[in-house]
């Protein structure tokens, strides 16, 4: 067995004096690297643990009772979501049973498997031990992953196709292994049936090997066999978006519209959080890094196109997350070699702390609504008071005449409202849950013949354009998220048919 910083099966690696090669470093012929240390496998097994000791905190996230509703009517294509997520939510409640922590299995395991995937990469860009173990503690330790590894998001498994992608394509680009072409076909046809943005990492890393080259590894014929695989796996949900009018961009215009303005002026003050602000120092250690070797320096390139490409479009800084990663990667093999390492360590650690407290649920839930935590971390604020949706809109609806509540439905507002009702229906009796938000719109209006609405969310105001007459109901409190303060309403006899009124119903973001 050879040192940890030297490539086994071929010349010795240049080092830069910290296990790591010097920027400029040479193409390894597939030549196999050092194993991973043990540290890293203890690093990724214990951000498993920790992540499924805390799952039952808090509660449901909202996005997460939507994947579960959509879950239960497996399809092709979803009309704001490819359909990966949800099928993990399918797949978990059916295995693991249909509960908040069955759940979060798959992303605690999506976030280890993370973790060992950065230091992978930073091992690719021959980075030594000490390397990889900062590179694996950094990722664990990130606001990014804790967030995607606490709650089913489509970020979950986002980030890890990417990371996995990432990593075959510094085995091309630096190793000139042409196999793995046919490896980032696969993933990237999966990673499509997750979220069509892949195409964004591998637009902006192909114009970065047309600019930087190596412009050797296109002349490859694997490459077009990866593409061609891509394109077979992905075809299915290619052919969803086909028939159904571009749904992913008609949502992308939405949410430009909806949000594109926020996004812009949080765009890199929130990536520095996501990562961490040690992490973000070493990330521009990373992008220099790659910025000097010649090949890999489309990864460098990649990372500012795709970054004006977000901010063009008006999309959420955490689609820039697999980029992050990888330039984490390339900066720890720099870092390892910093003098002041242990301040390195000691800084990683305070943004440790730091990244739980503002990432996973430690603060009483009771106490969330009053801290900064609440408006850092929306997706905590919204994990909290999810089941009293449901036990609040139930009290309007047992306070109904018994003639009137026998043909009752309800009407949500946006999909979290409506997953919640879905999810705990049995539990307090509700009846059935209608949508206009999103892919629920599509799923159709109440029956011809329904007279009675119990709304949630919808402003009374429309409301009583479309009804002969609404009532308020009480509005929904004790949450810390968006819910709070919604309008609960009852309404009777809408003014035209189901079929007529659906339409305006409809909405998006």
């Amino acid at each position: 067995m050879t040192a940890d910083n030297e490539v086994t099966g071929g010349a010795p690696a240049a080092h830069d004096g910290a296990g790591g090669a010097s920027p400029g470093g040479d193409v390894r012929t597939g030549a196999p690297l050092t194993r991973q240390p043990r540290a890293v496998v203890a690093i990724a097994a214990a951000t498993v643990a920790v992540l499924l000791a805390v799952s039952p905190w808090y509660g449901y996230h909202r996005d997460e009772l939507y994947f579960r509703m959509l879950g239960e009517r497996p399809r092709l294509g979803y009309f704001d979501t490819p359909p990966l997520t949800p099928m993990i939510a399918r797949v978990s409640t059916a295995i693991f049973g249909d509960t908040v922590v069955a759940l979060r299995i798959v992303p605690a395991l999506c976030a280890g498997a993370l973790v060992v995937l950065v230091a992978l990469a930073a091992r690719e860009l021959s980075g030594g031990r000490a390397a990889q173990i900062l590179a694996a503690a950094g990722t664990a330790t990130s606001v990014l992953t804790l967030l995607a590894g606490h709650s089913l998001l489509t970020l979950t498994p986002d980030l890890v196709l990417w990371s996995a992608i990432t990593l075959c394509l510094l085995r091309v680009l630096l190793r000139g292994d042409g196999r793995y072409w046919l490896w980032t076909g696969v993933l990237c046809g999966i990673a499509a049936y997750n979220r069509d943005l892949i195409v964004v990492l591998l637009g902006c890393v192909g114009l970065g090997v047309l600019v930087a080259g190596p412009r050797e590894v296109l002349r490859d014929r694997r490459l077009w066999a990866g593409a061609l695989l891509a394109l077979v796996i992905a075809s299915p949900n290619l052919l969803y978006q086909v028939t159904h009018d571009w749904p992913q961009f008609q949502m992308a215009d939405a949410l430009r519209i909806d949000e594109g303005a926020d996004n812009r002026v949080s765009f890199l003050p929130l990536q520095i959080v996501l990562l961490g602000p040690v992490q973000a120092v070493i990330c521009v250690a990373g992008w220099l890094r790659l910025w000097r070797n010649r090949r890999v320096r489309s990864l460098a390139i990649a990372y500012p196109v795709a970054c004006a490409l977000i901010l063009y479009t008006g999309g959420r800084p955490d689609y820039a997350g697999g980029f992050l990663l990888y330039l984490f990667a390339a900066g720890c093999v720099s870092a390892a070699g910093w003098r002041w390492r242990r301040a390195l360590i000691a800084a990683l650690a305070v943004n440790a702390v730091v990244a739980v407290v503002v990432a996973l649920p430690v603060i009483p839930a009771a106490s969330l609504g009053g801290t900064p935590v609440a408006a850092m971390n929306e997706v905590a604020s919204e994990s909290v008071g999810m089941r009293d949706v449901a036990a609040q809109t139930a009290r309007v609806v047992t306070g109904l005449p018994a003639a009137e509540r026998a043909g009752a439905v309800l009407l949500a507002a946006n999909y979290g409202e409506a997953g919640a009702l879905h999810r705990w229906a049995g539990e307090f009796g509700l009846p059935a849950v209608y949508s206009g938000h999103n892919e629920l719109w599509w799923w159709g209006p109440p029956p011809e013949g329904t007279r009675v609405v119990v709304s949630v969310g919808y402003p009374p105001a429309g409301l009583a354009t479309v009804f002969a007459r609404c009532a308020p109901a009480g509005t929904l409190s004790g949450m810390p998220g968006e819910e709070q303060g919604v309008p609960i309403t009852v309404c009777h006899d809408p003014v035209q048919p189901w079929r007529e009124l659906w339409p305006r119903m409809r909405h998006y973001s």
